[in-house]
């Protein structure tokens, strides 16, 4: 029997069907309360959709969209002042400042969708194409035209068969996901700085003693706001310092994310002489650990090798809860590959709604996207 697969498109988590959660159990970042996290405290840029698939009545498919509108952001990045920076500003604005995105332009993964493992997958992906579709229209029709439509992020494999559905969009490859595979037998962090060789282990002593006079601590929800204004300049430093952004938190972000998710979400504050210099945020997600936004006092950092500590940290905290793995995700790749993190190859597509940009739009997209040279380390025995 041949069953008729349709859509639906909600602007909002409280329209969400109620069966939502249960197509999400291996991923939170696809769940009601994530979603109501994104919708309250999404950056300013950005309006997030959700899309459910059924068969018949049946939800059997959803995902998630994010719309990113270019015109409310001052800053692309501030690090690279040259002209390559300011005609890719240029090309931004103009080509690029409306762009959708099929998944999470805030993580690393595939956060972009989860069928029922009965939902027949090229049926499902071809009824997300035209949900896709459907949401360019409505958009359309707002006065804003989709300039770029990307979906993200993909290991080699989980792509093939949107390449099949999708196929007048470009495969595009970014910075890898840097994954930190954790050993099953390791119990402590001690096990961890056991495994590693003479250099990395000096590289982690050296670290810890710099570290002297930090105090972290596990911030709760009353002090994530006493903290609020200062945790989000911290932030602010970093993402603004990055080669290239495409938005920016929301002021409430954090303390919201813990109102909504408790314990699912970790805040920890660095702390010097009593000042707030430094925090790290981490989310569980079943058993792997997702490394999430950070923020730092640029002069503290260097001095206290503030990042490297927070990243010892992070590995020593989820050896501890039997955590499989880490995502420490894209950025600061040789720093995380030096910890131990390993590089895995993602991937997304991406098309454009002008016919001659997207027939040239390799060109294009690897002016949008800087390149990065790095050099992978291997820290173990």
């Amino acid at each position: 029997m041949n069953t008729t697969y349709s859509f639906e498109i909600y602007n909002s988590v409280s329209l969400l069907p109620l069966e939502w959660n249960s197509l999400t159990t291996d991923n939170i970042f696809l769940t009601r309360e994530y979603l109501e996290v994104l919708e309250n405290s999404s950056p300013v840029n950005m309006i997030c959709h959700f899309i459910g698939i059924f068969e018949e009545k049946k939800l059997i498919g959803i995902a998630l969209t994010q719309f990113l509108f270019a015109e409310k952001l001052n800053s692309f990045g501030d690090r690279d002042q040259c002209f390559k920076t300011s005609v890719r500003n240029f090309a931004f604005k103009n080509f690029a400042s409306y762009v959708l995105f099929v998944g999470n332009n805030m993580l690393t993964g595939q956060n972009a969708f989860a069928f029922d493992k009965n939902a027949k997958q090229s049926k499902a992906i071809k009824t997300l194409h035209k949900a896709i579709n459907q949401l360019k229209k409505d958009l359309k029709a707002k006065g804003k035209k989709v300039h770029i439509t990307s979906i993200k992020d993909f290991t080699a494999t989980d792509i093939e068969p949107f390449q099949a559905e999708f196929k007048n969009n470009y495969t595009f490859s970014t910075q890898p996901n840097m994954i930190f595979e954790i050993n099953e037998n390791w119990k402590t962090e001690q096990d961890y700085i056991d495994a590693l060789s003479k250099k990395y282990r000096d590289q982690y002593k050296r670290a810890r003693k710099k570290s002297d006079g930090i105090v972290k601590q596990k911030m709760t929800l009353s002090d994530i706001k006493k903290y609020e204004d200062i945790i989000y300049d911290l932030y602010f430093h970093v993402a603004k310092n990055a080669p290239f952004n495409t938005f920016f938190l929301a002021r409430n972000h954090f303390s919201f994310f813990k109102e909504i998710m408790k314990d699912d979400f970790l805040l920890y504050g660095y702390f010097l002489d009593k000042k707030l210099v430094g925090f790290n945020t981490l989310i569980k997600n079943g058993d792997t650990m997702d490394t999430y936004f950070l923020g730092y006092d640029e002069t503290v950092q260097r001095e206290k090798m503030l990042y490297l500590n927070m990243l010892y940290d992070m590995i020593g905290y989820s050896v501890k809860k039997g955590f499989k793995k880490i995502i420490f995700a894209r950025t600061a790749l040789e720093i995380k590959s030096s910890v131990g993190a390993k590089p895995v190859k993602m991937y997304g597509l991406i098309t454009h709604s002008n016919a001659l940009i997207n027939h040239n739009i390799g060109r294009f997209f690897n002016y949008l996207e800087p390149k990065t040279n790095w050099q992978e380390r291997n820290p173990f025995k």
